[in-house]
């Protein structure tokens, strides 16, 4: 089951990150993204310690450079926005290689880059390591509510269903020398997804009629996995702990 329905982000491995149980790298990512949050913006050495931290649990995962960098794009309308910020604040002004910039807006675009940027390589990392099965078991042993679970795992494994559809229609479509790209082209995409869609609410009516022959009553049967142990909790722990201890110094040294 583990290594089922492996989403684009995640790295096959065998590393001790890989190992450990999904709900511990959930809640340590959690907390290490609300103590980054919480550092001020203006201790810049903290913020680099909190990227080797980073570097460190990304080696021990085995995760190649270029396999994060490539992910960490996904925050570039982020870095748009941060690099506006100085041009549209108001307060104080600096000259910086001849443009006239608010310090207040540079102050924000720093705040919002770093820890943007610390936040999502966290992510990444944990979703680089974690599959997609794993990270919903993770969260139904966080006691999140079942509901919330089941419909994730049911969006998980209807996403391949529909995904191969899409397939099998491009496929069709090209078979027969039209192959939709341009503006005027319109029609025949939107006339696709609604044929799309009615495919995928039939499947997904033929699936649902197949669980309750099957006995389906509401709610996924229960994997038997081993829960957390307490040295998994406690490696997985040690990286939030670690940004805390440079939280506090950060907050002392201000």
């Amino acid at each position: 089951m583990s290594g089922a329905h492996a989403h684009a982000l995640y790295y096959h491995g065998h590393s001790p990150i890989h190992h450990l149980a999904p709900e511990c790298k959930l809640v340590a990512q959690l907390l290490f993204i609300l103590i980054v949050v919480a550092t001020p913006r203006e201790a810049v050495w903290a913020f680099a310690l909190y990227a080797a931290v980073l570097v460190a649990v990304a080696i021990a995962a085995q995760l190649p450079v270029g396999f994060v960098l490539r992910r960490l794009v996904i925050e570039l309308p982020f870095v748009a926005f941060a690099f506006l910020l100085p041009f549209v604040a108001r307060g104080q002004q600096v000259e910086v290689l001849g443009l006239s910039l608010s310090v207040e807006g540079l102050w924000g675009a720093w705040n919002i880059l770093i820890k943007g940027t610390l936040g999502v390589a966290a992510s990444i990392i944990v979703a680089s390591t974690t599959t997609m099965a794993e990270l919903v078991r993770g969260l139904d042993r966080l006691r999140l509510p079942k509901a919330f679970t089941s419909i994730a795992t049911f969006m998980i494994r209807y996403f391949d269903v529909v995904s191969d559809e899409m397939a099998r229609m491009r496929i069709a479509r090209e078979s027969r020398g039209y192959d939709p790209r341009f503006l005027w082209h319109a029609k025949a995409l939107a006339q696709s997804a609604g044929a799309l869609f009615i495919r995928s609410y039939e499947r997904g009516e033929r699936v649902y009629l197949a669980m309750l022959s099957r006995g389906y009553t509401g709610e996924m049967p229960a994997f038997v996995s081993t829960a957390a142990s307490p040295a998994m909790w406690l490696a997985a722990c040690s990286v939030p702990a670690a940004a805390l201890a440079i939280c506090l110094a950060a907050w002392g040294t201000r």
